[in-house]
């Protein structure tokens, strides 16, 4: 009996890691507004959905990282649905305090951009199978604030 179950577990394990998941990219991350305690950044994320009904997304969970420590972190609650058979693009909205980005002057200083690891993870449930986690991870180069910034752009 017990050799039968495991040969269960192992076929239930193999059609499970073979069926198709969403996939997603970080596509952009760019300066969205800023105000007097903070800076918004936006974090376009594209995701594929392979499947031909809408899958609901329970959340997002964000981490934003510069010279080795996080910047900012949060978490989207019920951003809705991913599209059937197509790609659905979500914008993650990031606040980075003023007073983080002052600790970090000597990336700053050089270029005027923050250099940035974003890690992004998206909690979908699929249908029978049940809440999946998709990781992102993206690198690159964000461009500061300038007081034009300041007088141009408010939340």
């Amino acid at each position: 009996m017990a050799g039968l179950m495991d040969k269960a577990k192992h076929i239930v394990s193999d059609s499970v890691g073979s069926v198709k998941k969403p996939e997603a990219s970080v596509k952009d991350v760019d300066l969205k507004g800023v105000n007097t305690s903070h800076v918004t950044y936006n974090a376009a994320v594209n995701v594929t959905n392979p499947y031909s009904v809408s899958v609901p997304i329970g959340e997002i969970r964000y981490n934003l990282k510069s010279s080795g420590s996080v910047i900012a972190s949060g978490t989207v609650p019920d951003p809705g649905s991913l599209n059937g058979n197509c790609d659905t693009l979500l914008n993650v909205e990031i606040k980075v305090p003023h007073n983080v980005l002052v600790c970090l002057v000597k990336d700053i200083a050089t270029d005027w951009d923050l250099d940035y690891e974003l890690e992004v993870i998206l909690v979908v449930d699929l249908p029978v199978i049940g809440n999946i986690s998709i990781p992102v991870t993206s690198k690159g180069e964000i461009k500061l604030p300038s007081l034009s910034d300041y007088f141009n752009k408010s939340e």
